[in-house]
């Protein structure tokens, strides 16, 4: 992952109901929830929570699927795992005059 990247996935994290949706999506699994089912749990009008979800879903850290008349959101691990590897890069190799003893 890249730069420009991270900082746009963490930017569309950068808020209270994306990042509780975001949260819930991680927790349901491969398979997603649809937009109505994720309103109910978070307690969030649905043109409000498509306007957070398009954000994750541009940021690339959801993905979406239509089934019928329903709208499915998931989690997409992989570019989450990207984050965390990006973000965990390098970790623990500051220069050893830099350590604490």
């Amino acid at each position: 992952m890249e730069t420009k990247e991270a900082v746009e996935a963490l930017g569309a994290m950068a808020q209270e109901t994306r990042l509780t949706a975001l949260r819930l999506l991680v927790q349901a699994g491969p398979a997603g929830l649809p937009a109505g089912e994720i309103a109910r749990r978070l307690e969030v009008p649905a043109p409000t929570l498509s306007f957070h979800l398009r954000a994750l879903l541009h940021a690339g850290l959801v993905s979406a699927s239509r089934d019928g008349r329903s709208l499915y959101y998931a989690a997409d691990y992989a570019r989450l795992r990207g984050l965390v590897s990006f973000l965990s890069e390098n970790c623990c190799q500051a220069p050893a005059s830099r350590r604490r003893a």
